[in-house]
Order: C-alpha cells, then structure tokens, then sequence
C-alpha cells in the first residue's frame, strides 16, 4: 500500500510540477556537460587502447554483460564498460531535459531540441557497437565521434534558446550579413573535425592495444595533420572577421563576449595541435584536445544562437512560458493549502 501512495505521489507530482526557468537551464548544463563528457571518456578508451576490451556488443565479453576476469586486461574491460555505462548517465540527463520541458510546457523548440539529444544518444550507442564489431575500423570510429559533436551544438543550443519566453518574438540581434559568416563557419568547423578524425584515423592511436595499422586510413599523417591544420585556419579567419563585425556593428555584449571566448578556445585548441604535431601526439594530449572540440563546438552555437533572439514576451516568466507559469502557480496554491490544512 505504501509503494502505491507513492507511486501516486510521483505521478501526482509530475503532472502537477513545472521546473523554473534556473531549475531547467541546470539541466540543460548538466546535458550539455555530459555531451561533451563522454567524447573525452571516449578519448580516453581510445588512447589506453581500450577500444576491445569489450569485444562485442550490448555484451561486454561473449555471454556475459559485464567484464569477465581473464577474458581481457583488466583495466581495458574496466574503461571501455565504464564508458558504456556512462551513457546511461548522459541518457538520463537527456530524458530529464525532455520531461523537464514537457512539464514547464516549453515551446515546440525546445522540445526537439531535447528530443533529438535522446534519439542522437540512441543512434550513438547502435553506431558504438557497430564499430566495436568492425574491430574499430577508423572510419567507424570516425562516425562515431563527429554525431557527438552535433549533439553538443544541440544540448548547447537547448541551453541558450532556454531563457527566451516562449511568447516572445524572434528578432535579429546583428545584420543577416554576419549571420551568414557566422554560419560559414560552422561548415568550416564541420570540415575542420571531419579532417581531424582522419589525422586520428591514419595515426598512431588506433583504440585498441591488439591492433597495430589494420584497419587505419591509409595516408601520410604528417599530410594530412597539415590539410587538418589549414581547415582551422580557415575556421579561425572566418570566425575573428565574425567578431569583429560584431564590433564594428555594434552588436550586443553577450554576442562579442561569445565571440571572444570562441576566439580564445580555437587559439589554446590550435597550440595543442602543434604540440602534438612535433611531438608525435603524445597520449595525455588526446583527450585535452577532444574537450576543447566541445568546447569550441558549443560556443560556435552560442555563438549563432545569440543571432536572434525571442523578445517582447510576457515579463518575468517564472518557467519560460504563460501556460508553464500558470501551472506553476496552480501548484504552488496547491502545495499552500496542504500546508494551512496540516
């Protein structure tokens, strides 16, 4: 009987709740943290050589999900399942985003936003296993890593578009002529990480201590760390003209401080690469360069989001939207009236 009146209060709660502005912009960070989390975690299997310390997927080992003593170095069981299971941990942050706009009633935006970060993590997880089956094959490996970049543009996406009322109404913030640069170098930044996994694809860290050059992109690595490097060159130039438009058309503070963080983090991301460049990419290199992918994925879309922006909606919204708020309120006359009956 009590693990129904609980129950009951559980559902009572969800269908009655609505999360505040602060409460869901907390999750969203918490996603948008997760996202980029797990590109590094995944990094970290691919530099220990990790990658098939869980030969086969779901399973870990051959009828068994979880590692099995003996059946492969233990501390390669131990990360490649560690990092299986920290998908549980970024699905679970996606779900929360999903319920957490559903329940505040949020725009259709928002929601796809949340939703689709649930279907990436799906999709993310079929193409994991489908390249553990491939023995790692670099381009497996390689489709496996840039959908978690588009999943960090979209959880940084859900991040910034949160704070804007839903009844507002769209209005740009710079000339569509910078918005249009700003979105040429989005592709330049697309091309840039799809050059960067093919560095990583003909190079040393093949994701798996069993596999030597099997399976790798058959290619100069030098070469192609010089073609990887003249994209980012490219990237940074469009992105610096970007910031400087915004200067010059004096273009909101959030936008230009936006623009100079994503300066900063393409500067220290291109010192990296040159240190890995002349010192045949060190080992704990990998995964400080990844993270800054993320970081400089989500201040790209920072970056585009700050573009246009909702405005002229209903005034201090409690939890983004009028129907949101009207639950909201609903729920807190609610929860006062428990209390002046108890």
């Amino acid at each position: 009987m009590q693990c129904v009146n609980y129950w009951t209060k559980i559902k009572r709660f969800f269908k009655e709740a609505a999360p505040t502005l602060q409460q869901q912009r907390l999750i969203a960070l918490i996603l948008l943290l997760c996202q980029g989390g797990i590109t590094v975690s995944g990094s970290i299997v691919r530099v220990t050589g990790s990658g098939l310390g869980c030969p086969t997927w779901p399973e870990c080992q051959p009828g068994s999900l979880v590692p099995m003593e003996g059946a492969a170095p233990a501390l390669h069981q131990a990360i490649e399942f560690g990092n299986r299971l920290l998908t549980f941990v970024v699905s679970a942050a996606a779900v929360a985003a999903v319920i957490a706009m559903r329940m505040a009633r949020r725009r259709t935006e928002l929601k796809v936003y949340a939703w689709l970060n649930v279907a990436g993590i799906v999709l993310q997880a079929v193409i994991g296993g489908i390249s553990v089956h491939l023995d790692l094959r670099w381009w497996s490996v390689a489709l496996h890593f840039l959908p978690s970049m588009l999943l960090v543009w979209l959880a940084a996406m859900l991040y910034s578009r949160i704070l804007e009322p839903d009844d507002g109404t769209p209005r740009a913030r710079f000339p569509q002529a910078i918005r249009l640069l700003a979105a040429v170098a989005t592709v330049a930044l697309s091309i840039v990480l799809i050059t960067g996994t093919m560095v990583t694809g003909s190079g040393v860290h093949s994701g798996d201590s069993g596999v030597g050059m099997e399976g790798r992109l058959q290619v100069d690595t030098e070469a192609m760390a010089v073609t990887h490097a003249m994209c980012m060159y490219v990237y940074l130039t469009l992105t610096v003209v970007t910031v400087f438009l915004l200067y010059k058309n004096r273009a909101p503070q959030d936008a230009k401080k936006a623009g100079w963080v994503l300066v900063v983090c393409i500067l220290i991301q291109w010192a990296v690469g040159v240190y890995q460049f002349y010192m045949s990419i060190p080992r704990w290199t990998v995964p400080f360069h990844i993270a800054l992918s993320s970081f400089v994925t989500a201040y790209t879309a920072l970056l585009w989001a700050h573009g246009v922006r909702r405005t002229n909606g209903t005034a201090d919204l409690i939890t983004g939207s009028p129907s949101g708020d009207e639950k909201y309120a609903a729920r807190q006359a609610s929860l006062e009236r428990e209390r002046a009956t108890a």
